[in-house]
């Protein structure tokens, strides 16, 4: 399923609605180039979720906790980003496997390097660069696919 934006409020946006079909338990794993968005994607997820601080990259912190406020079930949102880890031993050092939990959901940003940990039960998120303002959000994988109806109506 793929959706297109144009500047970064309406990838906010698209990130805000995406929240919305979220369950506990969730790993979302985003991947694109530097500058396409996925911060603003995870900005927007965090407020669907209920977050009332300002999500931010965690690219130092590498893994920030955000306590959510839904009827969902999903009490905290787990955001990591693991640009500056360079291998599978580095991110396996980081427990990334351990934020799942059954209350929480977990967003990792260059979730490409970290998807071994996770195996084949997330959600993908790849975003791309169309232009100056474009965005072509496509997501996938086996977390996404059982709920395909309402991923559908996301995209569209």
């Amino acid at each position: 399923m793929s959706r297109v934006t144009v500047g970064p409020a309406a990838t906010e946006l698209a990130g805000e609605e995406f929240a919305r079909l979220l369950r506990p338990g969730d790993v979302v794993l985003l991947s694109g180039p530097l500058g396409a968005g996925k911060t603003t994607f995870v900005r927007g997820l965090a407020r669907g979720l209920g977050v009332s601080e300002r999500a931010t990259s965690p690219t130092f912190t590498l893994v920030r906790q955000h306590r959510c406020h839904n009827d969902r079930g999903i009490a905290t949102l787990h955001h990591a980003d693991v640009y500056r880890v360079t291998s599978l031993d580095e991110v396996l050092d980081l427990a990334l496997g351990e934020l799942v939990e059954e209350a929480a959901v977990a967003v990792v940003e260059w979730g490409e390097l970290a998807a071994p940990v996770f195996g084949a039960d997330v959600v993908t998120v790849s975003i791309a660069v169309t232009s100056d303002e474009g965005r072509t959000i496509d997501v996938d994988g086996a977390g996404a696919r059982d709920r395909a109806e309402a991923m559908a109506r996301w995209a569209s």
